[in-house]
């Protein structure tokens, strides 16, 4: 797929419903920050989403009108969410401290994100216009990261980080990190976090959902051992 002078992506992309294209978060030639681009599978040019920088794409609602990003402004890193076609952003989040990796849900009713509010990263949970935040994890020695929720909302995969290894603002490359398995749905409750997958890996492995359709699955990205 040509993404023409979109050529300095991170890994932070979505696909778009109607099957058009990607949204992805590209380093711009004219300062290297993030801004977020759709770009298209028949080879059309490339259209700006978020002229405002830096932003890093995360999630997408299903009927592909909205998108939900981790965005840096005034200092503070918060969640955002804009209009595909552009427009103007509304701040979800106002905690201090990294706010990051939002994600919306099947339904499109809440969108799953993590944060460093309470001293550890925890993965949390909002209603789309940000009302309810509520913390999902409490991880007494794991930082978690990416909070990806399955289509039949019954299951939350995430990424964490061992306290000594890392800060809990921080999710870097090549570090032992685990995959963790949360279980439950709204009228039971969510279980506490399991580890299901002990890995090589870090920044990159699982940045954005990459459930299989019939939620039984999801795809990963595992580091070769190098150090």
């Amino acid at each position: 797929m040509p993404s023409l002078f979109v050529d300095n992506c991170n890994n932070d992309h979505v696909l778009s419903p109607d099957g058009e294209g990607l949204f992805v978060s590209h380093h711009t030639k004219e300062d290297g920050l993030s801004r977020i681009y759709k770009i298209f599978f028949d080879g059309r040019m490339p259209e700006l989403v978020t002229p405002l920088a830096p932003s890093y794409l995360h999630g997408i609602t299903p009927d592909g009108k909205m998108l939900a990003y981790c965005a840096e402004r005034n200092g503070e890193y918060d969640i955002y969410t804009i209009p595909t076609a552009g427009g103007n952003e509304t701040q979800l989040t106002s905690a201090l401290g990294l706010n990051d990796g939002p994600e919306y849900d099947c339904d499109g009713e809440y969108i799953w994100f993590n944060s460093v509010r309470t001293g550890r990263m925890q993965a949390w949970r909002m209603k789309s216009d940000g009302s309810e935040q509520t913390q999902m994890t409490h991880d007494a020695h794991w930082n978690t990261w990416f909070p990806h929720i399955s289509p039949d909302r019954t299951k939350v995969v995430m990424l964490a980080y061992h306290e000594r290894d890392v800060r809990p603002g921080e999710h870097v490359p090549n570090k032992n990190v685990e995959i963790r398995l949360m279980t439950g749905s709204e009228k039971t409750g969510w279980s506490e976090p399991k580890t299901i997958l002990q890995l090589f890996g870090g920044q990159g492995t699982i940045n954005v959902n990459s459930w299989a359709p019939d939620s039984k699955k999801f795809a990963y990205v595992r580091y070769k051992t190098t150090l």
